[in-house]
């Protein structure tokens, strides 16, 4: 109980010190509180009698800085119209005498003008507009005329040599030939393509280094509101370099009444230098035109469609009108070659064509080489068509009086063989309408032509009086074509069967040749009743006589004859010879072996046996040479 007692005393006093303590505290606190309020209305008294100065510090410094802010906006207007002086002098002096600085002139008034249109504050500044902008449209007449002026300069024709030298080697002409002389070599500088790197190197129409200062006064008119003019000069200038470069190349208008009046010959090599053109015109003249114009006119994407539009179209016009009037005249067998070389020649720049007149503004141009590609495609096929019925239907009355080839069969042999230089042209120009087989299209096409020219040579055939020169010739032809067939493509198109069919066609008409041809004379080397060599009872000697003397007849007079026809096929030739040879020869030995004997022992037996076996196979060795006797032919 003493002890609890002991503990809340304990406690007592310590409550009794910590109240004391914060007694303590909270006058501290008032006297500090007192203190610092104290301090709190001396500073306010202070800062009171401050505010006035501090004030006219503020308004110093703000004043200051509205100072360097005017003089420096003063500066920059005194700079616009030193700059602007300046800009002045240099247009005075005129574009010739620094044409870079006169254009920086000239931009320099425009920034100027920029400067001052947004200082709507400045009484002067309407005036220094007006000034500027007066200055910059006499500079802009100015340049118009520079602007003509370095056009007309720069843009002279370019010298045919000078086009040449851009191809690439294998399609340049010889020194002093004609431009399609550099396609002599191959059969066509599209196939050349395919074989090397070919490279088109693009003429300098204009220098490189005038194009950027070009630029600079187009852009400078263009801004001033002169679109139209810069269209103008530049339409004026470039159109006119570009067709007197094309006439100076060799290009005419020519239309389908002027082609329908030349001669096959001149006709033939004006297409084939329009081919030549034509790849000039489309992969190095317009290309480079399209360059320039692109250069001149950058930023201004319609302006300078339209500009090149309008530069090129004459040209074009001219360059398809003459393919328009091949297509569009009269149709011959001759002239299927180069509606196929002018089909190739448009369809191998028909990428390039779309490129490079894309734009809306050349939609016609574009349109019209599609047009004039379709239409050659199509009168080529036709051509061909005619070419079947032409040789079906040939009533040409040459006379092939030793019974050689026809010129229509090496006519239309050669023709075949030409159009599988145009193989895959073909398969092309077929599927262009059918959407077929194209190889199967040309086997039937090439069939039928083969058909046809057999059945003309039959027709012919029968002009001869001589049944047997009927079969050499119909042999000959044949041979000829199925020689010509195993040596070309066409033997893949017809094929095996096609080539061993007439291989014996012509083996029915050499043996008919012989039957016709030999077999009276080879009567004369039987007599009936007479089969066994030994049995020579009941043949007169006078029988004998008129057999041999029928025989030499016969044999001179178709020597006579023969030795004139012709076989113009060394190999053929002398297996024609050798089947002869073994049907005459031992027929001949043995009728001498047999009855010889009887004409020998009598009066003048030479005058009967005239020619020994020797004889005869010599002689049979000038038959078919196609030689010219002084007699009159039989």
């Amino acid at each position: 109980m003493a002890a609890y007692a002991g503990t809340i005393q304990t406690l007592t006093d310590r409550a009794a010190l910590m109240k004391e303590s914060m007694q303590k505290t909270q006058s501290i606190t008032d006297n500090m509180a007192a203190i610092l309020g104290s301090f709190d209305h001396r500073l306010s008294a202070l800062e009171t009698a401050m505010r006035p100065t501090q004030l006219k510090t503020h308004s110093i410094r703000r004043a200051h800085e509205n100072i360097d802010k005017t003089l420096k906006s003063a500066e920059g207007i005194l700079s616009q119209f030193d700059l602007s002086r300046k800009a002045e002098a240099k247009l005075l002096r005129g574009p010739h005498e620094d044409l870079e600085s006169y254009l920086e002139a000239v931009d320099q008034l425009r920034s100027i003008v920029r400067f001052f249109s947004g200082k709507k504050g400045i009484k002067s500044s309407i005036g220094v507009v007006n000034h500027a902008n007066n200055l910059i449209g006499k500079a802009v007449i100015k340049l118009e005329e520079e602007l003509r002026q370095l056009l007309a300069l720069y843009s002279k024709p370019v010298e045919p040599d000078r086009l040449f030298d851009c191809l690439p080697n294998s399609m340049r002409p010889s020194t002093g030939g004609s431009p399609r002389d550099g396609e002599s070599n191959g059969k066509k500088a599209s196939e050349q393509q395919n074989k090397e790197t070919v490279v088109y190197q693009l003429p300098t129409l204009i220098p490189a280094k005038l194009l950027p200062l070009l630029h600079e006064i187009a852009e400078q008119m263009i801004q001033a509101g002169h679109q139209q003019t810069v269209m103008n000069i530049y339409r004026e200038a470039r159109s006119s370099a570009l067709e007197q470069t094309l006439r100076k190349l060799g290009v005419e208008r020519l239309g389908k009444e002027d082609v329908q009046k030349m001669q096959w010959e001149v006709l033939e090599a004006k297409i084939g230098n329009w081919i030549h053109y034509m790849r000039i015109a489309v992969k190095l003249l317009f290309a480079g035109e399209k360059k320039v114009c692109d250069a001149i006119f950058v930023g201004h994407d319609t302006l300078r469609d339209q500009c090149f539009a309008d530069v090129t179209a004459n040209s074009v016009s001219v360059l398809l009108s003459f393919g328009e009037a091949i297509a569009k005249s009269k149709r011959s067998p001759e002239k299927l070659f180069v509606l196929l070389d002018m089909y190739e020649i448009m369809r191998e720049l028909q990428t390039e064509i779309d490129i490079i007149f894309g734009s809306k503004f050349c939609v016609e141009m574009r349109e019209s080489s599609v047009n004039l590609t379709k239409r050659l495609a199509q009168t080529a096929q036709e051509t061909f068509g005619d070419f079947e019925e032409a040789v079906e239907k040939d009533a040409t009355k040459t006379a092939v009086l030793d019974g050689t080839v026809h010129p229509l069969t090496s006519y239309v042999i050669n023709y075949v063989k030409f159009l599988f230089d145009y193989h895959s042209t073909l398969q092309q120009l077929f599927r262009e309408f059918d959407d077929g087989d194209a190889e199967k299209h040309l086997a039937s096409i090439t069939t039928r032509i083969m058909q046809a020219l057999q059945s003309n040579l039959d027709g012919k055939s029968k002009q001869y009086k001589d049944p047997a020169l009927t079969q050499l010739f119909l042999m000959n032809n044949v041979h000829y074509i199925v020689r010509s067939v195993r040596r070309s493509e066409a033997k893949d198109l017809l094929g095996d069967d096609w080539v061993q069919i007439h291989r014996r066609v012509v083996q029915q008409h050499a043996n008919q040749y012989k039957r016709i041809a030999w077999s009276k004379i080879l009567q004369c080397l039987s007599i009936q009743g007479a089969s066994q060599p030994s049995d020579v009872a009941g043949v007169s000697r006078q029988m004998v006589k008129d057999r041999f003397k029928n025989f030499n007849l016969l044999f001179e007079e178709i020597h006579q004859r023969q030795s004139q026809w012709t076989v113009p096929d060394s190999e053929l030739r002398e297996s024609l010879r050798l089947a002869v040879a073994e049907v005459l020869l031992p027929a001949y030995r043995s009728f001498i072996r047999r009855f010889g004997p009887m004409i020998e022992g009598g009066k003048n037996p030479q005058k009967y046996i005239r020619y020994t076996p020797e004889d005869l196979e010599r002689m049979l060795a000038e038959f078919f040479e196609g030689k010219t006797w002084n007699e009159p032919r039989r």
